[in-house]
């Protein structure tokens, strides 16, 4: 039986980057999945090439009432939400001097907040499944190692790592089989990925060989690279898991 059998599951950032790969992955694998963006179109035409098993779902993680209603859409749609993967989110760079305001706050809104509503939405469907069940938070290699020049992403992707071990510990403590997890990327090539490497004075090239730098494998990894993490995490594979920290970072969060 493939591992997603059976499964439902609600992503946020469906639309393109890993959470696309997240999504086509749980498909693969035998799973049924709900695609939350603010980019309807693009989500909805993925959910059409995925075929009866995908459907799409406006989603500004920023609002709690749009959680409620992805939630309420997949139940309707799916009978059921067992699978919660929290993707969606941003990086820009900027430090405390020197960044603008409104980074600091859009970085918290989406990249903390977002995933807090996620859980808080998710979490009595998950309940009223009366099925094993799992959330994947993504973090990022900058949780483990944080960096100085994205002062607002290393403090949403720490501050994430923080609430997803406390769900872990209050969902285990009160004995709901659901368990709650984090995957920590490096660079990968997303559409976020490639506008950044394209948006530097230096050439794309160069920002590409100094990113891969950072990691001791010495390359960008892959959207599907991390989605094989999510959907192993999400999986009864990993039933006896709860708040880890899992790199698909090339070694980057371990780096001299």
């Amino acid at each position: 039986m493939s591992r997603m059998e059976g499964k439902v599951a609600l992503v946020s950032g469906g639309a393109e980057g890993i959470g696309a790969a997240v999504a086509r992955a749980i498909v693969a694998e035998g799973g049924s999945v709900m695609l939350g963006d603010v980019q309807l179109d693009k989500a909805e035409a993925l959910a059409r090439e995925l075929g009866d098993r995908a459907a799409a779902v406006a989603l500004d993680v920023r609002a709690l009432d749009q959680w409620e209603a992805a939630v309420a859409a997949t139940q309707a749609r799916f009978g059921k939400l067992t699978v919660l993967a929290n993707i969606a989110g941003i990086s820009e760079p900027g430090t405390v001097t020197d960044g603008p305001l409104e980074l600091w706050h859009r970085t918290l809104a989406i990249n903390l907040t977002g995933p807090f509503y996620g859980m808080r939405a998710a979490i009595p469907a998950m309940v009223a499944s009366g099925e094993p069940c799992a959330i994947v938070n993504i973090g990022s290699m900058i949780a483990l190692r944080p960096a100085a020049f994205v002062a607002a992403y290393s403090a949403s992707k720490t501050g994430l790592r923080g609430l997803t071990q406390s769900v872990a510990l209050d969902l285990a403590a009160r004995g709901l089989p659901i368990r709650v997890n984090m995957v920590h990327p490096g660079a990968i090539r997303t559409p976020m990925y490639e506008r950044y490497k394209f948006s530097g004075a230096d050439s794309p090239e160069n920002i590409e060989a100094n990113f891969a730098a950072t990691h001791p494998m010495n390359r960008i990894g892959e959207p599907e690279e991390v989605a094989r993490a999510v959907v192993f995490l999400a999986s009864d594979e990993a039933g006896f898991t709860t708040g880890c920290d899992f790199t698909v970072d090339g070694g980057g969060s371990i780096r001299s």
